[in-house]
């Protein structure tokens, strides 16, 4: 069989990896704006602008507004996990994958009270399970949830556990960092409390500045929760950018200029637009390696808009297939010990549908020169 010839952008990587992304170039761009100090009236005035617009992307109102904080999205997951629970509270982790693990590890760090409950990689999270147990349970004042499992790529029933949530009076917190921005997320319509979102995936700006964003009242009221951390006090970070009008320490000024850009981008391009434009990067990405053989972890009902599960191919482990993609111009991503045998294939950031030939066609000749050196 001929195969075609290498196609693979010579001046950059196409990231199929989810998160960080390849970004746009005004994104890129806006990096490099001067130097300047965290504390002078121009930088109270980025961060608020970015406090303002990543409360939009997720639904958020006047009655809502965002706590930045400088690191990953776990930094923010912490700060959230670690602040939201009063001692006389307790918090129930909904756990189907790696990063409900992760909740359930950080919860357990800060000695949060805590209930995990574990539904098996790759099975949905059951709404009805949920209702079960916080109907049999009134000392549960929190849940926790994953909404884009990427460690799988399932999609959880945000809206539906929501529901749940809101109807027995707890407060709902959720790992929103690879959903945001390409699946439907409303922190009011899904009754969400406290909602944690990235730069660097689906928003595709670039790594350093992750953000909570809350209810106004459900801020206010940690004032009675006493901190279990203190870079990551979100109690703290809130006052001193909300009343305070400066950063409780130092920012990724740089970062948050990137951020900005691509915060204005998504919301121009609109979530729905930006997950359509997804969800058919993912539909070439699933059709063209269906047509080469391959098998998927999740049926399609399960899949979210930007991460597709594959089972390798029969007798390549997964470092020669990363690394002859790699080699070609295209990165992929590898799975957690429990799935040994998958790959993940991402199509979060500025990808295009010739991005995404480029990379099939680079996996066939990998494949090809696989079969041809075990022969």
């Amino acid at each position: 069989m001929s195969l075609p010839a290498p196609s693979a952008p010579v001046d950059r990587l196409v990231l199929l990896n989810p998160g960080p992304v390849n970004v746009h170039d005004e994104v890129r761009t806006a990096i490099a704006a001067p130097d300047s100090c965290h504390r002078e009236p121009e930088a109270a005035a980025l961060i608020n602008r970015v406090r303002v617009k990543a409360a939009r992307i997720g639904g958020g109102d006047e009655t809502h507004t965002s706590v930045l904080l400088a690191g990953s999205g776990t930094a923010a997951l912490e700060a959230v996990f670690s602040s939201v629970v009063p001692a006389d509270g307790r918090i129930l982790i909904l756990d189907n994958g790696h990063y409900g693990d992760r909740l359930h590890r950080i919860v357990s760090v800060h000695d949060v009270p805590r209930r995990h409950l574990e539904f098996g990689w790759t099975n949905p999270i059951d709404p009805a399970e949920v209702d079960r147990v916080l109907a049999a349970d009134p000392s549960l004042t929190h849940v926790g949830l994953v909404h884009h499992e990427t460690s799988t790529g399932q999609l959880n029933p945000l809206r539906e556990i929501g529901e749940v949530v809101a109807r027995h009076g707890r407060q709902l917190a959720v790992d929103a960092i690879s959903s945001l921005g390409s699946e439907p997320v409303d922190i009011r319509a899904d009754h969400v409390d406290w909602l944690v979102g990235t730069a660097n995936k689906c928003l595709e700006g670039l790594p350093g500045v992750s953000f909570v964003t809350a209810p106004r009242h459900r801020l206010d009221a940690l004032e009675t929760v006493p901190a279990r951390t203190f870079y990551l006090d979100l109690y703290g970070h809130y006052i001193s950018q909300d009343r305070r009008n400066a950063p409780l320490f130092t920012p990724a000024l740089q970062v948050l200029n990137s951020f900005e850009k691509a915060l204005d981008l998504a919301l121009a391009e609109g979530t729905a637009a930006r997950g359509e434009r997804y969800a058919a990067l993912a539909g070439r990405i699933r059709t063209g390696l269906a047509e080469r053989g391959a098998r998927f972890l999740l049926p399609p009902g399960h899949r979210a808009n930007s991460v597709t599960n594959v089972h390798l191919p029969e007798g390549i482990g997964y470092d020669e297939l990363h690394d002859g993609l790699k080699a070609e111009g295209y990165v992929v991503y590898s799975t957690q010990e429990q799935l040994a045998g998958v790959f993940r294939v991402a199509n979060m950031g500025q990808l295009t549908e010739g991005d995404i030939d480029g990379f099939l066609a680079a996996y066939d000749r990998v494949i090809a020169k696989h079969v041809e050196a075990a022969a």
